[in-house]
């Protein structure tokens, strides 16, 4: 049956298990297992939020595929199009604990998973076009050649029905074959999508260039309609054809685990938008929630439900109004 999605997105999960104490990962005995994925992330985000998602995808036949399935069904992600492979395993992932802000270590076991041989051939149409956004990551075309061309092809497509794309360039420069091949292919993806997203260091390597209104500039002279640059600390920047601003960042006592930030940004930028929501408030809503995702364990743990969103935004007067600080900048170049 062809179902009524909001968004579409595809890459690989993978399990994680997540040690349950500090120090090296060899030194570790015990851990918690999650799942993991950048696109994965924002699905589950999305769907908490009330939106209809399907989510596209390759799991081994292996209880690791069975886990990210239950996940898929707890959290009511849609998941039609996501195929046990009888031939590859399911990968996973062991990351550190830190409990000074800093980032984690990771160590990945994706080699020849069952994600890395998506392709084409994973195509439906009736399933993909059935949305209005496609949302990508930088992570999924990096797995692998044939993993790529189903990026291309999934943006084409949705470009060609009118549809609306957001990407985040996610870069994984150890899963490419160069880092020229990386800032290639990444450019050539965002050159297909409508919202750009990309991280300040993310955006001085894809473009050359270090501050955010020329990476900015770089992508609207490239087609996009809009582009948010996240500066971390100092919240995000924004511009389109005819305005720009900084929105401050969310305050935040204590980082907990920085992995998943971006994702829960995007959460928060591509739901105000499918909302039809102005682009400052959009950039706000993702700020409060990529502030949420660092203060807990895990890379979904903390991405919020929709009457917890609602609670937050009302507590403040509304992003509309007092939830943001956002200074427009009125000459963006």
């Amino acid at each position: 049956m062809n179902p009524a999605l909001d968004v579409i997105t595809y890459g690989e999960a993978m399990a994680m298990f997540v040690a349950a104490e500090t120090g090296p990962l060899a030194g570790v005995s015990q851990f918690t297992k999650r799942v993991a994925g950048a696109d994965l992330n924002v699905a589950i985000g999305l769907a908490r939020l009330g939106f209809k998602v399907g989510w596209m995808s390759r799991v081994g036949n292996d209880s690791f595929g069975q886990f990210v399935r239950d996940t898929l069904s707890r959290e009511g992600v849609n998941q039609q199009r996501v195929t046990t492979d009888e031939r590859y395993p399911t990968g996973f992932q062991l990351k550190s604990k830190s409990d000074d802000g800093s980032d984690p270590a990771i160590e990945y076991f994706r080699k020849g998973s069952a994600a890395s041989h998506l392709s084409p051939d994973d195509y439906a149409p009736f399933y993909v076009l059935a949305a209005r956004h496609l949302h990508l990551t930088g992570v999924a075309p990096a797995i692998s050649a044939s993993s790529r061309e189903l990026a291309f092809l999934l943006a084409r497509e949705m470009r060609a029905a009118g549809k609306t794309i957001s990407f985040d360039p996610n870069l994984r420069p150890t899963l490419w074959p160069s880092r020229a091949a990386m800032v290639e292919g990444l450019n050539a993806l965002a050159e297909l999508a409508d919202w750009v997203l990309p991280g300040i260091g993310e955006g001085e390597i894809l473009t050359g260039y270090t501050k955010p209104e020329d990476i900015a500039r770089f992508y609207l002279e490239r087609g996009a309609r809009g582009v948010i640059i996240k500066l971390g600390a100092h919240g995000a920047y924004y511009r389109t054809a005819d305005d720009a601003g900084v929105v401050a960042a969310q305050p935040v006592a204590k980082v907990v685990d920085t992995v998943g930030a971006g994702d829960g940004f995007a959460v928060g930028v591509v739901s105000a938008l499918l909302e039809g929501r102005p682009l400052p408030q959009a950039v706000a809503r993702g700020n409060r929630i990529g502030a949420l995702a660092i203060q807990v364990i895990g890379d979904s743990e903390g991405l919020p439900t929709r009457a917890e969103l609602d609670l937050l935004e009302q507590a403040d007067g509304g992003a509309a109004e007092a939830g943001f600080d956002a200074r427009r900048l009125t000459d963006p170049v």
